[in-house]
């Protein structure tokens, strides 16, 4: 089973994509045409959200002449390295004018000359955040309307840029977002509740770079590309209240700490609201989609010879309730040949959830799968690939994981039993032993997560 050799920090991004495309190239010979197929698929919708793509674009048709100003460039989320090395390869204004902070995972952090680059902790945040969150502050604070402020955003910004409101710890937010990432609650409700414990979340950050005129760029994780959401909104309006954010923590049943649950309840300096006259010299793009990556997928798989139905780029939901409905959608079409007829690939985007029960390994696509397995139960001529675009499933070091339609006698030949791995959360381990990982390490970007069934 092919394993890229993976990316490593201080790495041009650009030298990352071609190491793991040599490395898929130099190992097909092991693949079957399906799965190779199947990441061949998963490579385009990765490349179509690289910002050495998306960002030089936008910076050539939206951002003609510098500002009489600074131009300062700050932002959080794991491609926000990429991002900004992007920009400055981009940008045509004066060097000694450039500078900036951003803050991205640890292990994603790519050179740059005039932004410097800070790593810190993801899913569940560090000191290191805490401290970036304070200097990227610090570093729009005194800005003037000749000044311009470019802000890079991306998944994984709700941790990596966390400072804890006043009255909290870090120690406090690590609590709640431990106990958030457990409860089976959504993208959207987890960042209401951080950006109500934070001093930066929720528009607050564009507060601090008034009066200076703010673009954000943003690539999106979330479904529906919902601003606010995409690391927490720390540039755009908050729709939401201090009440939503109690009532998201009394639906999970969250009731530690205290001091955070307190906090939402006392309800004091609400986050920015639309039509607030902080954003009145702001903006927002989104650059890159999961959509638009979906898309670029589509176009390998039509190249092949398939049939591609882009089931949504928004599904939610828990990953083994999800799993059960595309295994049904395969089944029609092998039975009965709806909504199309094989050869034919499906393919999804968007972010589902994990309620953890167990004590077992995995993140929510390879919980996908394995439910997809189980669902299956090793029906012939059906492949899938299940993988987060941004390398990383969930916590593990794995990317993702193809199902084969013999991967669960592989499982049974080892002694493994797929409901039991199922029940214990244990998806991780369940296919590294069948040698059914995709493993790519960090790609520099993130638009959510990839699902792609492959029906022969």
């Amino acid at each position: 089973m092919l394993s890229g050799c993976g990316f490593t920090g201080n790495i041009d991004a650009t030298d990352n994509r071609k190491i793991w495309l040599m490395s898929v190239q130099k190992q097909s010979a092991e693949l079957c045409p399906e799965e190779m197929l199947l990441r061949k698929m998963f490579d385009a919708a990765v490349t179509a959200a690289q910002p050495a793509v998306t960002v030089p674009e936008f910076v050539s048709k939206h951002l003609h002449e510098p500002p009489k100003g600074r131009t300062v460039v700050i932002g959080a989320g794991k491609a926000s390295a990429a991002m900004a090395q992007a920009f400055e390869a981009a940008w045509r204004g004066p060097a000694e004018k450039l500078s900036g902070l951003v803050v991205t995972r640890y292990d994603y952090a790519v050179p740059c000359e005039h932004i410097e680059i800070v790593e810190a902790s993801h899913p569940v945040p560090d000191a290191a955040g805490e401290v970036a969150a304070k200097r990227i502050l610090e570093t729009v604070a005194g800005l003037t309307e000749d000044d311009l402020v470019i802000c890079l955003i991306s998944g994984g910004g709700s941790s990596l840029l966390s400072l804890p409101a006043d009255g909290l710890t870090l120690e406090d937010k690590q609590a709640i977002n431990k106990a958030l990432l457990k409860s089976g609650a959504n993208i959207k409700e987890m960042n209401c509740v951080r950006k109500h414990l934070s001093r930066v979340k929720g528009g607050r950050l564009a507060k601090a770079c008034a009066p200076a005129r703010l673009v954000s760029l943003m690539i999106s994780d979330v479904p529906d590309d919902d601003l606010d959401v995409i690391a927490s909104g720390p540039t755009v309006p908050d729709p939401g209240s201090f009440k939503d954010a109690l009532e998201i923590t009394e639906k999970y049943g969250i009731t530690e700490p205290q001091v955070a649950i307190d906090h939402l309840q006392k309800g004091i300096d609400e986050t920015p609201k639309p039509g607030d006259v902080i954003f009145a010299n702001s903006e927002s793009h989104l650059i890159a989609t999961p959509q638009i990556s979906l898309e670029a997928a589509a176009l390998v798989a039509r190249d092949a010879g398939y049939r591609v139905v882009i089931l949504g780029d928004s599904i939610e939901g828990e990953a083994a309730d999800v799993a059960m409905v595309h295994a049904g959608i395969t089944k029609q079409i092998i039975r009965h040949s709806q909504p199309v007829d094989k050869p034919c690939i499906l393919l999804s985007g968007g972010e589902t959830t994990v309620t953890v029960k167990g004590n077992g390994r995995g993140g929510r696509n390879a919980e996908f799968a394995l439910a997809l397995c189980v669902a299956l139960d090793g029906m012939d001529g059906v492949y899938a690939l299940a993988a987060d675009t941004d390398g990383i499933d969930g916590s593990e070091n794995n990317a993702g994981v193809v199902v084969l339609p013999q991967s669960l006698a592989t499982a049974q030949l080892k002694g493994l039993h797929a409901k039991k791995s199922l029940a214990n959360n244990d998806g991780y381990s369940f296919f590294k032993a069948i040698d059914s990982l995709v493993m790519t390490g960090p790609t520099l970007t993130n638009v959510n997560d990839f699902r792609a069934i492959l029906i022969s």
